[in-house]
């Protein structure tokens, strides 16, 4: 691979990563701080990008964007309220959600199973109007990605510090204790998860425009695949404060698109292994503190094992 192809392989890796880590900032919120792993995701991306595509090819490029996080606030609405006014568990609520999402986002699409944005104003295009003559130039698709995940990042460190956001970490952490500190841990549940979903439709929303285009498989696997750039971003971050935690998010999110992305360019994996290989480093991602505590058990069965074997022989 030339350096002129691993720019490209790096550029489309570092647009997509951005567009979507504001998934896995919604995976931050509602699974690392709210303890609540929100399986509504896939769907709800696709309705941020139905809705979104709808808006734009209407007209109102810029009217897109808060009407996809609008969507997906009435999504984390849904599944919150199955949780904490029906007593489904956070699982299946996710799951029902997601399956429902189907239907509607066929319904948002007026019965279609994509819409086409290539005659349509988006953002992106509008920015790349803005953006002609300087030296940025080009880069509309980098531009208006960075800007929404700076903005979201911002939003995310300061809300999780407000009163407010530490009660969604109490909530996440300990709910009894939250309850017995006179506060509702089902309004911050409401809360973290309408706000989690409404990053997943703007990052939907973005996705589509980016590819000129928005059907009704277009967030398929995203939350395994936010999973694993958000384990990947923990990794590499750490414990630190929400700042450092969140960035973390996007690093993992552009790193993980690289690795894919330049596995493809090698053709060491075909595309259709994504979900496989996402589907591994979140189960390994999850295994390794349990396989870590496990393992001082098992050296010492191994090490019991080989010496009998060796008083055996003897």
């Amino acid at each position: 691979m030339d350096l002129s192809a691993l720019l490209t392989v790096g550029q489309t890796a570092l647009e997509l990563g951005l567009i979507c880590s504001l998934t896995v900032l919604a995976l931050f919120l509602s699974y690392s701080m709210l303890n609540v792993c929100d399986l509504s995701t896939d769907g709800c991306f696709t309705l941020g990008a139905a809705v979104g595509a709808v808006v734009a090819a209407a007209g109102h490029p810029l009217l897109s964007i808060p009407a996809a996080m609008l969507a997906g606030v009435c999504s984390g609405l849904v599944t919150a309220l199955l949780q904490t006014k029906f007593g489904i568990n956070s699982l299946l609520s996710g799951i029902i959600v997601n399956t429902g999402l189907y239907s509607v986002n066929i319904a948002v699409m007026a019965g279609s199973a994509q819409i086409n944005l290539n005659k349509a104003d988006t953002v992106f295009t509008m920015v790349k109007d803005l953006l002609a003559g300087t030296p940025l130039a080009g880069q509309s698709t980098t531009v208006v990605a960075a800007v929404a995940v700076i903005l979201t990042v911002a939003f995310l460190t300061l809300f999780l510090n407000t009163r407010l956001g530490l009660a969604i970490r109490a909530t996440g952490n300990n709910p009894d204790m939250v309850r017995s500190s006179s506060i509702n841990p089902v309004f911050t549940t409401i809360v973290g998860l309408c706000v989690a979903n409404a990053f997943t439709g703007l990052s939907g929303c973005l996705m589509a425009q980016s590819q000129k285009m928005a059907e009704i498989n277009i967030g398929g696997g995203m939350v395994t695949i936010a999973l694993a750039s958000l384990l990947i971003g923990s990794t590499l971050m750490g414990r630190g404060g929400i700042f450092t935690r969140a960035v973390g998010m996007v690093v993992g999110a552009f790193i993980f698109r690289l690795v894919y992305a330049v596995a493809l360019r090698l053709d060491v994996l075909p595309a259709f292994m994504l979900k496989l290989i996402s589907s591994v480093i979140v189960a390994l991602a999850i295994a390794l503190p349990y396989l870590k505590e496990q393992w001082p058990t098992v050296s010492r069965r191994l090490s019991y094992k080989k010496a009998a074997a060796g008083r055996g022989g003897n």
